[in-house]
């Protein structure tokens, strides 16, 4: 076998060349003390371990493969003369394979990160974060399986009780309640409270109330703040007790602004008792007209609702035809097949819907009526299909579809991660409330029938919001009250100018409330046509009206 060395020359290229044992370069790297290299063709060099003799690349041509490799083969024990044992023990000195120096681990470290040292109060501190998190139960510090794997892990962690965990989430939680309090009590505006209710397996009602507010820095911040347990869901007070808990432990009588609930759970009686109780503990605006409204995305949720039950068969039959396909990998075979077949240009998939949330419903039905032809021939194909909709039962999906994309484009409004604001609702509401009131005057028997209901119950919603929409939509300075009066107009025809007159005098009265907390304005002075002198000083200070 010919002796050979490695020259480098110019260009960074490899030269293989024949000199002489004495003339050799001495190659540096440790891991030549387990490795020998043989010329295995005319420009080919190979590494040949000297306990298993296997062979790995090292020169070809002008390529050289660099020591890596070989370290990881001796070092990480993948040589099986040595698997299973430390090679910096195994070999002795004076063997062929000993090396002078243990072969060493370089690795790139930066010396900004410090060492980690173990802390037990710190890591007691992340489980109780974990369990908070993840809703574990607290008696996980308990379980022989988490204790094990805990002690793998760190054998140095002494696993706290399960009363010593119970008061580290108390502890986590108190601090992050204060620190809510502080931010809170700092802020320039007031709270809008969202009120959701959520009944227990054992029918015990709990009311979530959530915080909407801006910061001094304007940005906007949504909170929960209480889970309160209501003893009794008919009693006309139920929720009044709530609204006080809230009220009291976050300081914010006198700064709540609006309060936002799904009225489904109420009945009207404690429904107009909690808008006449709130007066009595919280100083409110324009007499109590913005102070209790109903929550768009459960408006949403029950009209979707309503209109699937209308046509109950209907999507009952879709469904059916839709879990055919989708249960069986067959039938999918053949229902691929055959929409390639007649060339459908639809890429929605089919998927069988989640009938508790009803835009998987909403998707589901939109899939189908565009893949209706494949289904519609699926029988020539698949001889036990059998379910096949009728073309009126077709049609009377597509019509429902076209009036829940209204509600569905809102929806996707109201789930942006940005949390929109009140000023973007109105718009898209107000589309809402002119699509279904034509609708439910067209004289299709079918489509007047589906959405009259409909635009009975959005009404409500849309009487009941539609001034808050529009105050928001004022402020707005790409809108104003341009956009209210050309909507106004839409909807209510003839009357359009006393709705507008509705608004324009709530927005001047809006802005007298906050002038005369902020300035300690003497009470308004009215002129012979009712309206405040106070605004008029205000608003048409030098010619200008601010909001038009």
């Amino acid at each position: 076998m010919d002796t050979l060395t490695i020259v480098p020359i110019e260009n960074n290229e490899i030269a293989i060349s024949e000199l002489p044992p004495n003339k050799r370069r001495r190659k540096k790297s440790l891991v030549w003390e387990h490795f020998t290299v043989k010329k295995v063709g005319s420009d080919c060099l190979k590494a040949f371990c000297k306990q298993c003799n296997k062979s790995f690349a090292y020169i070809t041509g002008s390529k050289l493969a660099g020591t890596s490799h070989l370290k990881r083969h001796i070092t990480l024990g993948i040589c099986p003369a040595i698997r299973g044992k430390d090679p910096q023990i195994t070999f002795t000195p004076g063997s062929p394979a000993a090396p002078t120096d243990p072969p060493k681990r370089r690795y790139r470290t930066s010396s900004a990160v410090p060492s980690s040292h173990f802390d037990q109060n710190r890591c007691g501190q992340e489980i109780a974060k974990m369990i908070i998190l993840h809703e574990y139960p607290l008696h996980i510090v308990e379980q022989s399986g988490f204790v094990d794997f805990i002690r793998k892990i760190q054998p140095q962690f002494s696993m706290p009780s399960f009363n010593t965990v119970q008061g580290d989430c108390v502890a986590m939680y108190l601090k992050e309640k204060q620190n809510l309090l502080d931010l809170v009590n700092g802020i320039p505006g007031r709270v809008n409270l969202a009120l959701d209710l959520w009944i227990s397996n054992q029918t015990v009602g709990y009311v979530l109330l959530t915080g909407h507010f801006i910061d001094a820095d304007w940005n906007l911040h949504r909170r929960i703040l209480n889970v309160v347990m209501v003893p009794s869901l008919d009693s006309a007070n139920s929720f009044n007790q709530a609204v006080i808990t809230c009220l009291s432990d976050w300081n914010l009588e006198g700064r709540l602004f609006n309060l936002t609930l799904d009225q489904s759970f109420l009945n009207e009686t404690a429904f107009d008792n909690l808008r006449g109780f709130l007066p009595l503990k919280n100083q409110i605006l324009l007499n109590g007209q913005l102070v209790v409204g109903n929550c768009l995305a459960h408006v949403l949720s029950r009209l979707a609702q309503d209109a699937f039950g209308l046509i109950r068969d209907t999507i009952s039959k879709i469904r059916d035809n839709v879990k055919y396909v989708k249960t069986s990998e067959s039938h999918e075979e053949k229902f691929i097949e055959l929409k390639q077949q007649l060339q459908v240009p639809s890429t929605m998939e089919l998927l069988v819907d989640d009938q508790s949330k009803w835009d998987s419903t909403y998707h589901m039905l939109v899939a189908a009526c565009e893949l209706q032809e494949v289904f519609a021939c699926l029988d020539t194909s698949d001889p036990d299909y059998k379910i096949t909709p009728s073309i009126d039962e077709w049609k009377h999906v597509e019509i429902l579809c076209t009036y829940l994309k209204c509600l569905f484009d809102v929806a996707n409004v109201l789930t942006s991660p940005t949390y929109p604001t009140a000023n973007a609702f109105f718009p898209e509401v107000s589309n809402i409330q002119m699509d279904l009131m034509q609708a439910a005057m067209s004289e299709d028997p079918f489509i007047s029938s589906l959405t009259r209901p409909l635009h009975e119950r959005f009404d409500k919603y849309w009487s009941n919001s539609c001034l808050v929409l529009a105050f928001a939509v004022v402020m707005d300075p790409r809108f104003k009250m341009k956009l209210v009066e050309l909507t106004f107009s839409k909807i209510y025809g003839e009357n359009a100018e006393t709705w507008v007159r509705i608004v324009d005098d709530g927005i001047h009265e809006l802005f007298i409330d906050y002038m005369t907390q902020m300035l300690a304005l003497p009470e308004p002075v009215m002129d012979n046509g009712g309206r405040s002198l106070n605004a008029l000083i205000l608003f048409d200070f030098e010619g200008h009206q601010w909001f038009k």
